[in-house]
């Protein structure tokens, strides 16, 4: 491999070039994404949804099944994240009639979501939009809706493990449909200020009688 320079019985990496190489492999994950019926099923569920979006997912996962519900809090979709270790200690408690799940696991396998979607069937959840990689996994047949990360994602990680590449894919999908939401509800700059009217966002939002006010 060109990022590869050896010296005797040492390897050294040509940084530049391998890190060139991580970041072109992700972005070919993410260009590699098929956008087909299920992303506009998934999208119409989300806006017809009658309560909250849940997400959930966990490991590498989780934080972005975090980081998508704050990304819809602050768009004009409420929503919360729940930790699937915790839903069975009490936290599936936070579920309401009409609420929406959106779970995220590349293998669809994890144990902790697995179970999690299987008590939350019985709690009046509207529908359960799974996130997934791998073609065997039992998220699928939770799932109402499936949004395929494609199933040949090859990982940068020297030792093809650690998630970066289905990580930055998933982040890509969650964006996606946050976004897509938010101009399918004429979501506004005075909106997003409503909901984010702290730091530098706050005060690119914030409307011009606000300044009139405070000066």
């Amino acid at each position: 491999m060109a990022h590869l320079l050896r010296h005797g019985d040492r390897t050294t990496l040509n940084i530049k070039e391998r890190m060139q190489d991580i970041i072109a492999k992700e972005a070919a994950a993410v260009q590699a994404i098929s956008v087909n019926d299920a992303f506009e099923e998934a999208v119409n569920k989300l806006l017809n949804c009658r309560g909250k979006v849940v997400t959930t997912g966990i490991g590498k996962a989780g934080y972005i099944a975090h980081k998508f519900a704050a990304t819809l809090s602050s768009t004009g979709t409420p929503s919360f994240f729940v930790h699937p270790a915790e839903a069975g200690h009490g936290d599936l408690g936070m579920l309401s009639e009409g609420d929406c799940i959106v779970a995220f696991s590349t293998s669809g396998k994890s144990n902790e979501v697995i179970e999690m979607l299987q008590i939350a069937h019985n709690l009046g959840t509207d529908a359960v939009i799974g996130i997934t990689s791998h073609v065997d996994s039992p998220l699928r047949d939770l799932s109402h809706v499936i949004l395929d990360m494609g199933s040949d994602i090859e990982e940068p990680c020297p030792l093809k493990i650690t998630p970066s590449a289905t990580i930055a894919v998933m982040l890509a999908i969650s964006d996606a449909l946050a976004l897509t939401l938010m101009e399918l509800k004429g979501f506004t700059s005075a909106d997003y200020h409503a909901r984010h009217h702290k730091g530098y966002l706050g005060s690119v939002t914030r409307p011009a009688h606000h300044y009139d006010s405070e000066n």
